[in-house]
């Protein structure tokens, strides 16, 4: 194999690339970038077994060719290069030599024949949807997912539609985000789950995409596709849990508060949390206030006291600090809503008058 290529561009490829490639100790092929020359493309491809990456990039080809390298090496390597412009890709006896105007380098290659297949999903049936609105819902919850979790449904996004709608969602049992997108075109699958892994790279790799993308569902697989990037990604069995039943159809009490005072307030009142994150809230209509009070047995107290409509019941609720403020990533207005439905129940978030995002987070027990 020999080509030459623009650094920047090939640099762009290899991070998104070894970003994919697995760490897998018994199979150290999989450490690998598998790059591929033909016609006038480079080929570069990568797997963990779990998510699988293919990815074109235009090239000069001298003779076709087929290599693995390690991909931490050759992604790191060609991003340490500063000024150079070209560079030179050749291969013999097991060994890819990179060349530039001032450097030269062999990197020793793996064997390529043991190196995985990428499965090819049918485009049959592929439902379009611009790359930043998929990676905008994933983003706004997948903090909401479990990480680790014994059940492989709370590890992942739930990705469904609703009337004009795709909905996103995720639940680790203590908080759940719910996400919607208005979309041109309902998609032919029902319901698909994304290992969390999975969807935290897939925000990755398409973070910066402008174009249209398309998903083919398989069962156990999907594809995503996205002019020069074929990604794969196992979907995970299972039912994802009915969050419908557990959002409170009514409300008690409710506060209207500006997002930056709330976030400038919260960042005070964890200075003294305890070792739970724990913070009350205490809601006060009939003295029109809302509190946030916080306390450490070692470090002292706190009680911060905001600006804002409230109304209904008066309500003094515990919650995790770091659950309940995860979700103002998410919210885009300058105002948020909190309602209460009782004591021990729910605790809904929004944005004021934005209705596509949802957050619901459970309080602590009450001390």
């Amino acid at each position: 194999m020999k080509i030459e290529c623009i650094k920047s561009q090939l640099e762009e490829v290899l991070i998104k690339a070894d970003k994919v490639a697995g760490k897998n100790v018994t199979l150290p092929v999989l450490s690998g970038l598998y790059l591929s020359a033909h016609q006038n493309f480079l080929s570069v491809r990568a797997t963990n077994l779990d998510l699988g990456i293919s990815i074109n990039l235009p090239v000069r080809v001298f003779e076709p060719g087929v290599v693995v390298v390690p991909a931490h090496v050759i992604s790191t390597f060609i991003s340490s290069l500063l000024k150079d412009r070209n560079i030179t890709l050749s291969s013999k006896n097991q060994v890819l030599e990179i060349k530039t105007p001032t450097t030269k380098t062999n990197i020793k290659t793996l064997p390529g024949e043991d190196f995985p297949v990428i499965p090819e999903i049918e485009d049959s049936k592929t439902f379009s949807i611009p790359t930043r609105d998929l990676v905008f819902g994933i983003r706004s919850v997948i903090y909401a997912a479990a990480t680790g979790s014994i059940k492989p449904e709370l590890s992942s996004i739930s990705v469904t539609h609703e009337g004009e709608f795709l909905v996103f969602a995720a639940t680790d049992s203590f908080r759940l985000a719910e996400k919607k997108i208005r979309i041109k075109k309902i998609p032919h699958f029902k319901q698909i789950l994304i290992p969390q892994k999975n969807a935290a790279e897939i925000i990755k790799i398409f973070d910066k995409g402008e174009e249209e993308i398309s998903i083919s569902i398989e069962e156990h697989q999907m594809a995503l596709r996205s002019q020069n990037i074929y990604l794969t990604s196992r979907i995970v069995e299972g039912t994802f849990p009915d969050y419908k039943q557990i959002i409170p159809k009514e409300t008690s009490s409710k506060a209207v508060l500006l997002k930056q005072d709330l976030t400038s307030s919260l960042k005070t009142s964890l200075i003294f949390s305890d070792s739970f994150n724990q913070l009350t809230l205490k809601v006060s209509p009939k003295n029109k206030s809302f509190e946030i009070e916080s306390k450490n047995s070692t470090v002292g107290e706190s009680i911060y006291s905001l600006e804002g409509v409230v109304e209904g019941e008066d309500i003094s609720i515990n919650i995790n600090h770091r659950y309940f403020t995860d979700c103002f990533q998410s919210i885009t207005t300058d105002s948020i809503t909190l309602s209460f439905s009782g004591q021990a129940k729910p605790i809904i978030v929004q944005g004021v008058g934005d209705t596509s995002f949802l957050y619901l987070v459970m309080p602590m027990n009450q001390s």
